[in-house]
């Protein structure tokens, strides 16, 4: 292959597919501890809706977060394994039962399970998930761990619960939606990387900083994706561009706009998310609004300074090559939008 081939195949090789490969050991334990958790002697439904998304090709993202987190910091046991895999179950419960709530028919480029099985199996296949990752969390022995953990997963409810009141309602401000972000997406992030600095022993310090490059990682995460769904592929986003208007969520982009609006503007906006009345033409109509108050500019500064912020916090913990990846990472979470 010349230069230029290989050049390309580099660029393709994300800051998550580095983490891949230097936890590849690690990872392929957390996978096996996955398939023997998810598996059920009584319900075979069970392992077949788990298994349609956990084998779906995601990548891992967040327990690879534990497992670097305590790696970095010299962790030589094995609980790293389990807090990596209840993580991911963490994680899956809550897909499962978004897709739900969302009446959603597609994740990770694929049916989802509620469209493929039905809403009961999708919701009670994700009890069972939040279930056993409280038994590994348990296993492990560590307290502190147990709360942070049980910690997140309330708060993912809570943030779940205050999008349901909240994404319909042009009232809804930025700290509003900041304190859905935290709560979907960015608390499990948080709760991933100091768990692998607690496992690890950490100094206070050091488990603040992993909180907070966890927590200002899944914001810039959450922001982007907001902001790719009024112009992402739906290659690069998992889902239908558009999305997040048919299903009328007041995320950060519409936020800012509304907060720029005039009566008209207004109106339609009132229209189309507060109502629900949506028809041909609205969700270009909406992508003119949105360009016009430059409110798709401001959301990626926005989720540019969560990134940066990420970035700091990792100035806290010791040189590593895994530091440097995690920076990495933070960078590549925004690079989408360029």
């Amino acid at each position: 292959m010349d230069g230029a081939g290989d050049s390309a195949v580099q660029a393709k090789v994300t800051p998550q597919d580095r983490l891949g490969a230097l936890l590849a050991e690690d990872m392929a334990a957390v996978n096996a501890l996955i398939r023997e958790r998810m598996a059920s002697e009584h319900a075979p439904r069970i392992p077949e809706v788990t298994a349609h998304l956990v084998e779906a090709g995601g990548k891992r993202l967040r327990p690879l977060l534990t497992l670097a987190a305590a790696r970095m910091l010299g962790y030589a046991g094995a609980d790293h394994v389990k807090l990596a895999a209840t993580v991911e179950f963490i994680h899956t419960a809550t897909l499962l039962h978004d897709d739900v709530v969302d009446e959603s028919q597609r994740r990770r480029g694929r049916p989802t399970a509620n469209l493929l099985w039905d809403n009961k199996s999708s919701v009670l296949v994700g009890d069972y998930l939040f279930s056993r990752s409280f038994q590994l969390m348990v296993e492990t022995g560590n307290l502190r761990v147990l709360d942070i953990l049980a910690n997140a997963s309330a708060t993912i409810a809570e943030g779940e619960v205050l999008q349901l009141t909240a994404a319909q309602d042009l009232r809804t401000d930025e700290g509003i939606y900041l304190k859905v972000v935290r709560g979907k997406t960015a608390a499990l992030f948080a709760a991933a990387t100091e768990v692998g600095g607690i496992i690890a022993g950490a100094p206070e310090a050091v488990v603040r900083a992993l909180r907070d490059y966890g927590d200002a990682l899944g914001i810039a995460f959450q922001i982007a994706d907001d902001i790719l769904d009024y112009g992402g592929s739906d290659a690069v986003i998992g889902k239908n561009t558009g999305d997040d208007f048919r299903e009328r969520k007041l995320t950060l982009p519409v936020i800012k706009a509304v907060a720029k609006a005039d009566a008209e503007e207004r109106a339609f906006w009132e229209r189309v998310i507060e109502k629900g009345d949506q028809k041909d033409g609205d969700l270009a109509r909406a992508l003119v609004i949105l360009r016009r108050h430059d409110s798709i500019a401001a959301s990626r500064d926005a989720a540019l300074a969560w990134s940066a912020r990420a970035k700091a916090a990792l100035d806290n913990l010791p040189v590593h090559a895994l530091r440097d990846t995690l920076s990495e990472l933070a960078d590549f979470v925004v690079r989408r939008l360029f």
